[in-house]
């Protein structure tokens, strides 16, 4: 079995920093409000994709936010209650997920294609720079 290769990608940095992590990707856009419980960090949205799955520590990655402005205070209270995502990808950002990354010190990237990262790929994002090491060979992803 071949073990599939990293990727290198580069996106604009809304919050510059450093983490790294497991991938917890979403196909479909995130609301905080409502949609994250800031005292689990499970994903309590109905019929989200993720719902149910925690986000504490991982590197979430979804296509855009979504909701009230009051998102960026339950990315907030996630991160005071040590249960923030250790980074965040999108393939375009929007104000109330990239303010909640600002006020809680979450780096984030936008513009990736992030239909190259799966759930479970190690993801390691250094400013702009996004390498992700795929978890299974690209011929074994379903």
């Amino acid at each position: 079995m071949k073990l599939a290769t990293q990727l290198h990608l580069e996106g604009r940095v809304i919050k510059a920093g450093r983490a790294e992590g497991e991938a917890l990707v979403s196909p479909a856009p995130m609301g905080f409000l409502g949609g994250v419980d800031a005292d689990t960090g499970i994903v309590t949205e109905k019929g989200h994709p993720l719902e149910g799955q925690c986000v504490a520590g991982k590197v979430l990655v979804f296509p855009t936010g979504k909701g009230s402005t009051v998102g960026s205070y339950v990315l907030y209270q996630l991160a005071a209650n040590g249960l923030a995502p250790a980074a965040i990808l999108n393939a375009e950002s929007e104000p109330i997920v990239a303010v909640g990354a600002i006020i809680s010190d979450i780096p984030m990237v936008d513009q990736l294609p992030i239909e190259r990262i799966h759930t479970g790929d190690f993801v390691l994002v250094e400013g702009e720079r996004v390498t992700v090491r795929p978890l299974l060979p690209a011929n074994n992803r379903g």
